[in-house]
């Protein structure tokens, strides 16, 4: 492979992260602005709908932009998810409505499964494997970074210069990608007229918009034994069931079934999907747990949830650097999940009376677990298909959105149940505590809600260490690939040289 320019590089790589942290702060960044947005509004009815839509169409679209992507090169695909992201943003920033406001975040999610997936697809094609670890790492730390940032930033912005600005901060930032976009990568001209699947992207479709809805809504607008939910299940199970059939015949497969055939796929996937359900446990749920145990403010609590991002970036970039000099990289992600399994296991041992402090180094140890596994699994997947990575990165991401929106379904159902059972009288809606209505309580009422929340959270997060320890004995079969390490990359489009892009006037 012609070397690339180190500089050329960088700006490559620091306009993926560019695109990586549009899509994935701003949907943490509405989590906290949500109940401020829907006020203003007028729209608490339609509330969940706004997260929802936008999750949507970003799993939706994931599998289509992986697999285009290998059919007719990157470039145009990536610079078209930026502007879908972008047109989002500016209805967005212009809705005086919640339709307007739910129909922007569909948009936006458009625009983010591609920069989800085409970010880490294109990083493959312009970076030797033997380099790759240390450049998923920090498109990697963003999504973690987001996940600690965004709610801060969600917040500063309901109460400060508005929420409308976490809308209007996004164009710049997706302006100075698409620049970089277009003046660094280099299209490659198809080879072969496309096939697109249709009734491959229309029954997936069909399926996750039935699922997600489901997981989305259930418990919540809808109960989980009601006719509605029944429905949605139904159509779910029988649009994948046709997807199967589908891609069975198809020529050019959405989402070839041979994937699933493979070993170190299989593993990773799983392996992700683990590590996704975990940190949907500990980031979603520690920084409310802090608030109302220990009465911190939502901006304490956040800082509190910092190490997590300094554990990711610790291990993450250390990996990388030793994957880069040794080539071995099977051992990463059972450490990984081993090391996120004991700070499970330390966080279901937290006493109400526990400094906020210890639960810093906990999630200091989660963090640093993650950082071993996160991108090192990516990698796997990838690699397991080198000659259609962008199919690949977006099945696994797909995949694991999937299995994470299954498990995170499954762990608020039953954080929600256990907490509605051990509240006070008359505060049998857990959905409806906050830690501000909550901070209006008398000292013993807020003493047995605290409990109450200690309670029904820390034994959830301990029986997610088993999980995380059967992750790390799955993991321990994924086979090693150390001539991989020595092959070229190759564009997905079949071509000797990964032409997909580079610094103009370079091959790459």
């Amino acid at each position: 492979m012609p070397a690339v320019d180190r500089r050329g590089l960088r700006l490559i790589v620091a306009a993926l992260v560019a695109a990586v942290l549009l899509s994935s702060l701003d949907a943490m960044i509405f989590n906290t602005a949500l109940p401020t947005i829907v006020g203003q509004l007028h729209g608490i009815t339609r509330m969940s709908w706004v997260p929802t839509a936008y999750l949507l169409t970003t799993v939706i679209t994931m599998p289509v932009y992986g697999k285009l992507g290998d059919l007719v090169g990157r470039k145009w695909l990536f610079v078209a998810a930026l502007v879908l992201f972008g047109a989002g943003s500016v209805v967005g920033g212009l809705a005086h409505s919640m339709p307007v406001l739910i129909a922007a975040r569909a948009v936006q999610g458009l625009g983010g499964g591609g920069l989800m997936v085409l970010s880490q697809a294109i990083i493959a094609d312009v970076v030797p494997l033997r380099e790759r670890g240390r450049y998923m790492a920090v498109t990697g730390s963003v999504f973690i970074f987001s996940s600690v940032a965004g709610p801060l930033l969600g917040g500063w912005f309901a109460t400060t210069i508005g929420w409308r600005w976490a809308f209007w901060l996004n164009l710049p930032i997706a302006v100075l990608a698409i620049v970089a976009a277009v003046s660094l990568l280099r299209p490659v001209r198809a080879t072969v007229r496309p096939r697109i699947d249709g009734p491959g992207i229309a029954l997936m479709a069909v399926a996750v918009t039935g699922l997600l809805v489901l997981t989305s809504l259930g418990g919540h607008t809808i109960g989980w034994t009601s006719p509605a939910a029944m429905v949605l299940g139904g159509v779910a199970a029988a649009a994948a069931a046709g997807l199967v059939v589908a891609e069975r015949r198809a020529r050019e497969p959405l989402i070839p079934l041979r994937l699933l055939a493979d070993r170190e796929f299989v593993l990773a996937t799983a392996g992700a999907l683990c590590g996704a359900v975990a940190m949907f446990g500990t980031v979603g749920y520690l920084p409310t747990y802090l608030q109302m145990v220990d009465r911190l403010t939502p901006t304490v609590s956040g800082l509190h949830m910092m190490p997590v991002v300094l554990g990711i970036g610790t291990t993450a970039f250390t990996s990388g650097h030793v994957m880069s000099r040794t080539g071995r990289y099977a051992w990463m992600p059972v450490a990984g999940a081993a090391a996120v399994a004991a700070a499970l296991g330390l966080l279901w041992s937290l006493r109400a009376s526990t400094s906020p402090w210890v639960v810093s180094a906990d999630v200091y140890l989660f963090g640093a677990g993650m950082g071993f596994g996160m991108q090192t699994l990516v990698i796997v997947a990838q690699n397991a298909f080198p000659a259609a990575v962008g199919t690949a990165t977006a099945a696994f991401a797909f995949f694991r959105e999937i299995g994470a929106a299954l498990g995170s379904a499954v762990v608020g159902g039953l954080f929600t149940a256990r907490l509605s059972a051990r509240l006070p009288a008359g505060l049998a809606n857990a959905h409806s505590l906050t830690p501000a209505f909550v901070a209006a309580f008398p000292a013993g009422l807020r003493e047995r809600i605290a409990d109450a929340y200690h309670d029904a959270l820390t034994p959830i997060l301990g029986s997610l260490a088993p999980m995380m320890l059967m992750a790390a004995v799955l993991l321990l079969f994924v086979r090693e690939r150390p001539t991989d390490f020595a092959r070229p990359v190759q564009a997905a489009t079949g071509l000797s040289e990964s032409a997909d892009l580079a610094p103009h006037g370079r091959g790459c």
